[in-house]
């Protein structure tokens, strides 16, 4: 028992010291949104001399805060809704489908998640220019639907496979249920969890891109918020005091929503690991 207690409150001690690391980089963001660019130089982890509350003001100016939220909350959930459509489908066919060419299909998916887009950067350039969508929100979407498709289609294809019973389709066979029919009304209304957990992930990965607009928006227009807290980097200095706050800026919608939606992960995740 001695024995149990000393490794528990080693580990406790140890978990409290990771959480403590972890914490630090989110407290030299949040502290640093109040300071001056010379208070931010000089005392980098120290509190505040002087809480400069200003800093969102300007920082929600100059960024054009309503339009570049606007442009990445509409490519978000343009995207997230694209792929939780098709990538459903998809899994559904892959998990219902047994032979040699859905195997191959599958495979390939599972390949689209271990080479990265960066790659094929230039063909996918070129691709996007030549269909005349440069400049165009269009873009970024189909962009992003494509390099988050393999792991929406694995996440549904795995979930079916795993806690979605064929017993259930086929009593609907027997009450002369379509293809259609099974799908929308049998087997996407126990997706709930595992479409949560995509949702998530999903638009964690679409808000968080950079390098796509970064390609594919040139008109600032358009531009989403990463591209308006890049603005502030530059080639001799860099303007810490505007560049914190629009950071938290973009990243609040982000923390709000996940808050909101992080126990749908455990529970998608917990039921797709449960056998039948």
């Amino acid at each position: 028992m001695r024995e149990t207690k000393k490794k528990l409150i080693f580990t406790e001690i140890f978990i409290i010291f990771l959480a403590i690391l972890w914490f630090i980089p989110i407290y030299y963001l949040i502290v640093t949104t109040f300071k001056t660019q010379q208070d931010a130089m000089l005392h980098p982890l120290a509190l505040p001399e002087s809480w400069q509350f200003s800093n969102y003001v300007n920082a929600w100016t100059k960024m054009e805060y309503p339009r570049a939220l606007g442009n990445t909350l509409m490519i978000t959930v343009s995207a997230v809704l694209l792929l939780v459509i098709l990538g459903s489908l998809a899994g559904y066919a892959l998990a219902r489908t047994k032979n040699r060419a859905s195997g191959i299909i599958f495979l390939l998916f599972l390949a689209g998640l271990i080479v990265p887009f960066q790659m094929n950067i230039i063909s996918l350039y070129r691709i996007v220019k030549n269909l005349g969508l440069m400049n165009n929100q269009l873009a970024v979407i189909l962009v992003a639907v494509a390099i988050n498709m393999p792991q929406t289609v694995f996440l549904f294809k795995e979930f079916i496979d795993s806690s979605v019973p064929w017993e259930l389709e086929e009593a609907a066979i027997v009450d002369g249920c379509s293809v259609p029919r099974r799908v929308f009304y049998v087997v996407l209304p126990l997706l709930k969890p595992v479409t949560s957990t995509t949702v998530i992930l999903v638009t964690l990965n679409v808000w968080n891109e950079f390098m796509t607009p970064l390609l594919f928006l040139q008109s600032r227009s358009r531009g989403v918020i990463l591209q308006e807290v890049s603005r502030n980097i530059g080639q001799f200095s860099t303007d810490w005091a505007t560049m914190f706050p629009m950071m938290m800026l973009g990243v609040a919608p982000l923390m709000i929503f996940y808050i909101f939606m992080q126990k749908y992960i455990v529970a998608g995740v917990a039921a797709g690991a449960v056998k039948g």
